[in-house]
């Protein structure tokens, strides 16, 4: 790894770690009246299955919809994983369960990466253009498809 690559991934968590800190506030203004392309997403947790909620941006490139992390792995994207996917939970309160693929080196996850330099708010799409060279080479993103919900048994 490179310096600033290695300065990128000390960044990272520290600014996610500052956001949960926050997340009160930011409910409360998202509840209220919205934050750009900002929804909750719940994953079962990897090892206690109990959800595990947090605050992510979901991307558009056409008529596809992802999500995607500027760094290597962390929680959300670990229990992602796990799980095959989540259940993303918009403002209003409706609800979508979705599978997840982890996107590949390519045209389409490049695509991806530079919709987050428009469509995240602010400082979100500026601090991913500042990293640009650091999430094209270590960022996690996926594509997801809905996935029917299932009836209670």
């Amino acid at each position: 790894m490179n310096r600033v690559t290695i300065r990128w991934s000390r960044f990272w968590p520290r600014i996610y770690r500052l956001l949960a800190l926050l997340d009160p506030v930011i409910e409360w203004t998202w509840r209220r009246v919205g934050l750009g392309n900002v929804v909750r997403a719940v994953f079962p947790g990897r090892r206690t299955g109990q959800p595990r909620p947090v605050f992510v941006g979901v991307l558009r490139v056409g008529d596809q919809v992802y999500l995607g992390h500027p760094d290597v792995h962390c929680a959300w994207t670990l229990n992602m994983d796990a799980a095959g996917g989540g259940e993303l939970e918009l403002r209003d309160g409706r609800r979508r369960q979705f599978a997840a693929e982890l996107l590949p080196p390519g045209s389409e996850r490049d695509a991806v990466i530079r919709a987050t330099f428009r469509q995240h708010p602010f400082p979100g799409g500026l601090m991913y253009w500042l990293a640009r060279r650091h999430v094209r080479a270590v960022g996690r993103f996926y594509r997801l498809t809905p996935r029917p919900v299932r009836a209670p048994s």
